[in-house]
């Protein structure tokens, strides 16, 4: 065969479209253990990050046991044994019909469509005190679905950090989300008002800080109006009755041996 021929020239490359496609199967393989390592180390990270508690120079394994993570059933706002919390993942649950919720477009404030009927949620213990309730949100911006976690006081209304871990906003505008500057106006903001009612909300634009209604309210994005819009509506979704409301409102009045 001439070495110019093509046969022998897509013979080499089918070789060697074999040898890379088997290199890159077996790195995917071998490495799949540490990927997952990788991925719940970082969830464990942006879960301590949202509750202020994170340290550089401490291992995340040490500070996140100082969390204990629970499985709640939202329809009931009641804690489940059903699943293993060390397995248990809530997207998952969302593409399975049997534990899986399809949300009526007039409820959809999230715009997510379908959620699952069970959430992953983490109590922030100090003995057998509740310190914070860290809760796992997400929802339409933009372009993406934006996903965080919010931390909530033992009143379970002051917000203690919110914080979004994945997204695809556009960066310079909606991918301000993740600037510390706009993250830290969240600690100290309430999300329900003395009746109960789900106040938090994100503005157009910026908090006037003499509003009574102030410290309900977080300033916007500017240019990224509708992932702003996303944030807000995603909040009001969760932490309303279709929500976690039923949740905290157990927790309020059964506390954690409900």
């Amino acid at each position: 065969m001439s070495r110019d021929s093509t046969a022998r020239v897509l013979s080499v490359a089918f070789v060697l479209c074999v040898v890379c496609s088997i290199l890159v199967s077996a790195a995917a393989v071998g490495l799949s253990d540490r990927q997952e390592r990788n991925k719940a180390e970082e969830k464990k990270k942006n879960i301590l990050q949202a509750a202020g508690l994170y340290e550089v120079d401490v291992s995340i394994e040490e500070q996140f046991s100082k969390i204990e993570t629970r499985i709640v059933d939202l329809q009931s706002g009641e804690f489940t044994l059903e699943f293993d919390v060390a397995t248990f993942d809530s997207r998952s649950a969302a593409r399975d019909p049997e534990t899986s919720y399809r949300i009526s477009p007039d409820l959809d404030l999230a715009a997510i469509k379908v959620r699952s009927r069970y959430k992953d949620v983490y109590l922030v213990m100090a003995g057998d005190d509740l310190q914070q309730l860290i809760l796992p949100v997400h929802g339409k911006g933009l372009w993406s679905t934006m996903y965080g976690f919010i931390s909530l006081a033992n009143d379970f209304s002051t917000v203690n950090g919110f914080a979004f871990y994945e997204h695809g906003e556009t960066p310079g505008l909606g991918g301000e989300i993740d600037n510390p500057d706009w993250k830290k106006q969240w600690p100290g903001k309430k999300v329900y008002d003395e009746a109960g009612k789900t106040r938090i909300e994100v503005l157009k634009g910026t908090v006037e800080k003499n509003s009574q209604d102030a410290v309900y309210q977080a300033d916007g994005l500017a240019g990224a109006t509708l992932t702003a819009r996303g944030v807000g509506n995603l909040l009001k979704y969760w932490m309303g009755d279709n929500g976690y409301k039923p949740f905290i409102n157990k927790l309020k009045t059964a506390g954690l041996k409900q």
